[in-house]
C-alpha cells in the first residue's frame, strides 16, 4: 500500500508540473575559448521558456547565480501579424573559459526606465525620412526616400553613416531636436560624409566587375527597440543590376555594448535566376590604413576623421567561408562573398575619443576577438 500511495503522489507531483509548468529554470551559459568576453547577448527562445507556461515573453524575469536580477528583453524575430515576442535575451560578461549559469522565472510584466536603455533606433520623418540608431558606444544612420528631391541638400544613397559619439547615453532625439549635430559639443558629432559609398558597412551586388547598389529606403518596420537590442528592417525597391531588376530588404540589429552591427541582406531577383555575388564596403578615406584577413573574415580601417576629430576604425566581418575576394572600386574597398542571395555580416566602427579603442591595434584587436566570438558562441543550455 505504501508503495502504490508513494507512486499515486509521484504521478499526482508529476501531472501538476506537466499542467502548471515549471516554476523555474536554469540557463547554462559556457565560453569556450580562451578571451574573456563582455556583453555577450544571450538568447532563449519560447520554446526553451515554455516549460514555464508563461506565453507572455514580457513576463520573464532572470537573475544571476547570486540571485541579483538581470536585465531582458522579450524580442519579435520573426514580425508576425500580432508583433509577439518569441525570444528573450539578456547580457553577461564572461571570463576566460568561464562557465555561468541563470535562473528565469515568470512574473509581473517588464517595467524599464529610461536609464535602462542601452539600444534605440526610429524612423525620423521630420529630417527628410532618415532612419537612426544608437547603443550606448556607437550611432549610425541611413536615407530615406524624402531625401532624394530635399532642395536643400538632396542625396540618393543607400549608404551607412556615422555618428561618433563619446557618452554612454542616448543622444539621437537630443542631436535632432537641438539640429546642430554637425559640432562636438562634447558627446561627440556627425563628422562623416558617406555620400553615396558604402559607408560603415552597406552591401551591393558584384556583378561585371562592378558594384550595383540600391537607392534610398523606402518603408521600415521596427522588431525591437531596447532596452538591449534595437532591430529593424529597411525596404528597398528593385534596382538594375546589367540589366537585371534586383530588390532587397535588410534587417540591421544592434546590441549593447557593441561597436559592431549585425546585417542581413535579403536580395531577390525579380524574374528567378542564378544567384549573384553580394559585396560589402568601406568608403575610402585619404591616408587611410586597410588591412584584410581572409581567413578571420575581416577588413578593418583607421583613418583620420574629418574636421580633425581625432582617428576612428572601421571594420566588416564575414564568415570566412563565404569570403571571396577582396575588391575595390574608386569609393569603396570591398569584400566580396561566393554567389547567394542573403548574407549576414558585422560591420561598425570606434573612434579614438571615445576612449575605449585609441589605436588601430587596439581596433584590430577588438574586431579580431569579436570575429573569433562568432565562430565559437556562447555554449547556452535551458534545463528545469
Amino acid at each position: 500500500m505504501k508503495t502504490k500511495a508513494l507512486l499515486l503522489i509521484t504521478l499526482t507531483m508529476s501531472f501538476s508540473t506537466w499542467c502548471f509548468g515549471q516554476s523555474q529554470l536554469t540557463v547554462t551559459a559556457a565560453n569556450k575559448l580562451s578571451i574573456a568576453r563582455a556583453n555577450q547577448t544571450i538568447e532563449i527562445t519560447a520554446k526553451d521558456l515554455a516549460p514555464l507556461g508563461e506565453k507572455d515573453l514580457n513576463k520573464i524575469h532572470v537573475a544571476d547565480s547570486s540571485g541579483k536580477e538581470v536585465l531582458c528583453q522579450a524580442v519579435d524575430t520573426d514580425y508576425d501579424e500580432y508583433h509577439k515576442p518569441d525570444m528573450v535575451i539578456y547580457q553577461a560578461d564572461f571570463a576566460a573559459n568561464q562557465t555561468r549559469t541563470f535562473v528565469v522565472t515568470a512574473g509581473k510584466k517588464q517595467e524599464y526606465t529610461k536609464d535602462d536603455f542601452k539600444a534605440y533606433g526610429r524612423f525620423v520623418r521630420e529630417r527628410f525620412d532618415d532612419f537612426a540608431w544608437e547603443n550606448d558606444r556607437i550611432a549610425h544612420r541611413t536615407y530615406g526616400k524624402a531625401l532624394i528631391t530635399w532642395k536643400g541638400e538632396p542625396l540618393t544613397s543607400s549608404s551607412i553613416d556615422i555618428w561618433s559619439k563619446r557618452t554612454s547615453k542616448l543622444v539621437i532625439n537630443d542631436w535632432y531636436m537641438v539640429d546642430n549635430y554637425h559640432a562636438d559639443m562634447g558627446e561627440g558629432a556627425d563628422a562623416y560624409s558617406a555620400g553615396p559609398t558604402r559607408g560603415c558597412g552597406g552591401s551591393g551586388i558584384w556583378a561585371n566587375n562592378q558594384l550595383y547598389v540600391p537607392s534610398n529606403f523606402v518603408d521600415s518596420r521596427v522588431l525591437a527597440n531596447g532596452p538591449i537590442r534595437v532591430m529593424f528592417e529597411l525596404v528597398y525597391e528593385p534596382f538594375d543590376v546589367s540589366g537585371t531588376k534586383v530588390s532587397e530588404v535588410l534587417r540591421i540589429s544592434l546590441d549593447a555594448g557593441n561597436q559592431l552591427d549585425h546585417f542581413q541582406s535579403s536580395y531577390r531577383l525579380q524574374n528567378g535566376g542564378e544567384p549573384l555575388a553580394v559585396a560589402v564596403g568601406l568608403k575610402k578615406v585619404k591616408d587611410q590604413q586597410k588591412e584584410v584577413n581572409a581567413a578571420h573574415g575581416w577588413m578593418t580601417t583607421w583613418e583620420p576623421m574629418e574636421k580633425t576629430l581625432g582617428m576612428q576604425g572601421l571594420a566588416v566581418i564575414v564568415n570566412s567561408r563565404e569570403f571571396d575576394k577582396q575588391a575595390e572600386d574608386k569609393q569603396n574597398n570591398l569584400i566580396v562573398l561566393k554567389p547567394g542571395m542573403s548574407v549576414s555580416y558585422w560591420a561598425g566602427f570606434a573612434w579614438d575619443r571615445a576612449g575605449k579603442i585609441t589605436s588601430a591595434e587596439a581596433w584590430k584587436k577588438y574586431v579580431d576577438e569579436f570575429a573569433e566570438g562568432l565562430s565559437s558562441p556562447i555554449v547556452v543550455s535551458v534545463s528545469p
